[in-house]
């Protein structure tokens, strides 16, 4: 039974009355949707809120839920409209934290290459890039920002990124390799590449 599958299931519980199934959906994405939202988000206690608050907004939208898309894609969605929706009433510009989680930094190459080396010049240099991407990431507008964290922090297909976005995978694309080619130019000095390597 696939991921998708065992979602499927888990809300046509939900929508015949059984709580219980919600409360496991809630487990099985709530790390992924706080993950998500403080991207968008930098106080933790605001991302704990909204994150609820967007759990809240799908539960209560489940009866509507036709499965027309995964739910994952369905519950991102309602997530990053809710944080958008907090951001304008509280008019407050997004940011993100300062430091990529280990596992994240996992999906950028140049990091897994010094992730496991322990000179003090390499934890340096290590911590230099972090520092570096996360700033490249934050300077990014919103839908840039977005795009690139559903793609390769969540790990999200272009299709569901589409989906989640609502827009076409076009823009997605397009969004994407702005994205990367951002960050890459803020790489380029701290790794020391020439500007004509793709990534």
């Amino acid at each position: 039974m696939s991921e998708r599958d065992v979602d499927a299931e888990l809300v046509a519980r939900v929508q015949r009355g059984d709580k219980r199934a919600f409360d496991l959906l809630v487990l099985k994405y709530q790390r992924k949707i706080m993950r998500l939202l403080s991207r968008m988000i930098r106080d933790p206690g605001d991302v704990e809120d909204v994150a609820q608050e967007a759990f809240i907004k799908a539960y209560r939208a489940l009866p509507q839920f036709r499965g027309e898309s995964a739910f994952y894609t369905w519950l991102y969605r309602i997530a990053i409209n809710t944080a958008r929706n907090w951001q304008a009433s509280s008019a407050r510009r997004p940011s993100a934290p300062n430091v990529i989680e280990t596992e994240d930094g996992e999906t950028f190459s140049q990091i897994d290459n010094l992730t496991d080396i322990s000179t003090p010049e390499s934890l340096a240099a290590s911590r230099q890039i972090v520092e570096t991407v996360n700033a490249a990431i934050n300077a990014l507008p919103e839908e840039l920002r977005t795009a690139i964290v559903l793609r390769e922090i969540e790990g999200m297909s272009y299709e569901d990124i589409a989906q989640t976005m609502g827009c076409p995978i076009g823009t997605v694309r397009s969004r994407i390799f702005r994205a990367r080619e951002a960050i890459a130019t803020q790489l380029r000095p701290v790794l020391d590449t020439d500007s004509e390597r793709r990534w």
